[in-house]
């Protein structure tokens, strides 16, 4: 057989070799990798965005993404506070085994470290070629420790590596990888930049810097956790007025909780700017975008009257109850996911690491939790594999849904004797009706399911040991 020789024009030539179109711009190359961005709010509630519901916050760059992707009703965060939710999220493992079980600061900059023998989703997408960037609040590591972000898979870090010291949004210095970059010379000069600004500018550099190329951008953003604080916001010169203390000391109690919505509308403006330097370098229809958050909204009930940050959900962050663990979740990929769908799939943050090991057929490390999302992102729900059930535990307390049912176990911190709460969140979302008296063969199967999900952890121990009383000592 005889092949006919192809003569192409020379501006159609240089545009099949380079991937530039004869208008100039670069042409979407459709076998190459997605480029995949997380973004992880910081106690953001389940009822905040206008696309959950929200009548107060104005979200419309959100709202965008979810009208053109999937809005998921049934997601659940890794923990109920923000460390473990991190690992969780890292490592594709629910808190039942996870290294880090709880928040825990050390007496100098950062967190309780992850453990180096840990295989986390940027090591993944690392292994697959992937450009690896975190952008924002890490708390998995203090600098240079076997859980900073460079030693798990990220090339680049920006941002605070310290929770504590990511409640300060004017503060003097943040984190390039373990080192400290100044932005200001100290904590009582004139306040030019805001962190979460300069961490945004960062993560639009990073996608700048990454446009031929497969990335994986993890932005976890500092906003909408407190104090709530902002640069242009005229309360702040109030209260350095009023009480002679700089701007950085304040506090949410020196606000009114309404100032709260302008945190959640300023991560909006971020996830606006990252969409649009996508636009622009025309990476929009080739790339992954999910936007969650790390726990449930701080504002309890009372303050929460007015946002409804929370909705009519019992319990907030820090607590075990739907309001402390459920999510937004909305998953944007252009011409792959359909815009303007939905699902109720029940799923969490640690399904992340499995997702984007399909995605980019990596094979996920064994003995995680995670259970690949692709097939419904991809709608392809007959695939779908679900969970037997989702567990958290913190504090004396385990978490349990399976199916329709809830279970929320709680131990005596004496005896270390279990009660039981059960609740049917299809027929009762805001757990108003405890079933536990009338379901004793559920009571028993929960309590079976927190045994064998548990591993007992010297570091984050589920009931904490009682210090001995001043007189036991003396005798």
């Amino acid at each position: 057989m005889k092949f006919r020789r192809l003569v192409l024009p020379f501006t159609m030539l240089v545009s099949v070799l380079t991937g530039i179109g004869v208008n100039g711009q670069k042409t979407l190359n459709k076998n190459s990798k997605p480029n995949i961005i997380y973004i992880l709010a910081d106690d953001m509630g389940y009822f905040e965005l206008g696309c959950y519901g929200g009548k107060v916050i104005e979200t419309p760059n959100i709202d965008k993404l979810a009208k053109g992707g999937m809005v998921f009703s049934n997601h659940y965060c890794g923990s109920n506070i923000c460390a473990p939710s991190r690992c969780a999220l890292m490592t594709g493992k629910h808190t039942g085994h996870t290294w880090i079980r709880d928040n825990k600061e050390l007496p100098t900059e950062g967190n309780e470290p992850l453990l180096g023998s840990e295989v986390t989703v940027a090591e993944v997408l690392k292994n697959a070629g992937y450009t690896t960037g975190a952008f924002g609040k890490w708390g998995l590591g203090y600098p240079g420790s076997e859980g900073s972000p460079n030693k798990q898979g990220f090339d680049q870090f920006y941002g605070y590596n310290c929770q504590r010291h990511a409640h300060h949004y004017f503060t003097n210095y943040l984190r390039q990888n373990d080192d400290s970059v100044t932005l200001f010379g100290n904590l009582t000069a004139p306040y030019k930049e805001y962190s979460a600004d300069a961490i945004t500018a960062k993560a639009l550099e990073f996608i700048e810097q990454n446009k031929n190329k497969p990335f994986f951008l993890y932005f976890a953003s500092t906003l909408p956790h407190n104090p709530y604080n902002q640069p242009d916001d005229k309360i702040l010169d109030y209260y350095v007025k009023k009480t002679g203390k700089p701007k950085g000391d304040a506090t949410s109690e020196d606000f009114s909780i309404p100032k709260y919505a302008s945190m959640t509308a300023r991560l909006d403006k971020e996830v606006g700017e990252l969409m649009a330097k996508l636009k622009e370098l025309n990476l929009l229809d080739n790339t992954l975008i999910i936007f969650t958050s790390d726990n449930g909204t701080a504002l309890r009930p009372k303050e929460d009257e007015y946002i409804r940050t929370g909705g009519d959900l019992h319990g907030r962050k820090s607590e075990m109850y739907e309001g402390g663990i459920k999510s937004p979740m909305i998953a944007y990929w252009k011409g792959k996911i359909v815009a303007g769908s939905h699902s109720d799939l029940i799923s969490a943050s640690w399904d992340f690491l499995p997702t984007a090991a399909e995605l980019v057929k990596e094979k996920a490390p064994e003995n995680i939790d995670g259970i690949s999302m692709l097939p419904t992102l991809l709608g392809k729900t007959n695939l779908q594999k679900k969970h037997e059930y989702l567990f958290w535990e913190r504090n004396q307390t385990q978490g349990i849904r399976k199916g329709d049912m809830k279970g929320i176990i709680t131990y005596d911190k004496v005896t270390k004797n279990p009660s039981v709460e059960i609740y049917n969140l299809v027929k009762d979302s805001f757990e108003k009706n405890d079933l536990a008296a009338t379901e004793p063969q559920l009571k028993s199967e929960f309590l079976a399911i927190a045994k064998s999900a548990h591993i007992e952890s010297e570091l984050f121990p589920l009931i904490k040991k009682q210090k001995k009383s001043k007189q036991k000592i003396e005798e």
